[in-house]
């Protein structure tokens, strides 16, 4: 078929209707097999893409960890299968995707690490200073109840894990969560905040 066919030349030229809609189909098929391809090494590169307001919106990577993780670390981390994830997707919290709970990664900053004493009043604390961006919740922001976490120290091979946007569900609520979720540093690429 020529790119004529596909242009919409008048059926006065012996085209048929139905070579028209094969010409869309098969435009469309090839647009969304090439949009499919980027996505997929998008994918593969570590790109991903965070819809969420617990940091900026936008394109963010995951850069593989070169390191030990270390407090302040900003990193994608797959939220543990079971109750956590759980929890998350039902109420939204997080949003569906590849990790082994069926969530997508969180983009959390690691604000302690295993031995550490997180107290919890109205805000956190870390072995006795408080955590900026920290204020506790009982409810969130649908009105639904919210229980924090206990606090006490964090077991060996975890992290507590934080976000300075007042609503997000971390481990002020969630507690700490095994450091083998780490997927790596993240980095934007392409972020705005709203």
């Amino acid at each position: 078929m020529t790119a004529g066919a596909c242009a919409g030349i008048p059926r006065a030229t012996g085209r048929r209707k139905g070579g028209t809609r094969w010409c869309v189909i098969v435009i469309l098929s090839v647009g969304g097999m090439a949009i499919a391809m980027i996505a997929g090494l998008g994918w593969l590169g570590g790109f991903r893409i965070n819809l969420t307001p617990s940091e900026p919106l936008g394109l963010w990577r995951i850069v593989p960890l070169g390191r030990p993780l270390a407090v302040g670390d900003l990193v994608f981390v797959c939220p543990p299968p079971g109750p956590i994830s759980a929890f998350g997707l039902e109420r939204g919290y997080f949003r569906q995707g590849l990790c082994p709970g069926g969530a997508a990664p969180l983009i959390k900053i690691v604000a302690a690490s295993a031995g550490a004493h997180i107290g919890m009043t109205a805000e956190v604390t870390i072995d006795g200073a408080t955590l900026p961006h920290s204020r506790l919740s009982i409810r969130d922001g649908a009105g639904r109840p919210l229980s924090p976490w206990g606090g006490g120290a964090v077991p060996p091979g975890q992290l507590f894990l934080h976000s300075a946007f007042a609503g997000s569900y971390d481990s002020r609520y969630f507690g700490p969560i095994p450091a083998k979720g780490v997927l790596g540093l993240a980095r934007p690429v392409l972020t705005f905040d709203p």
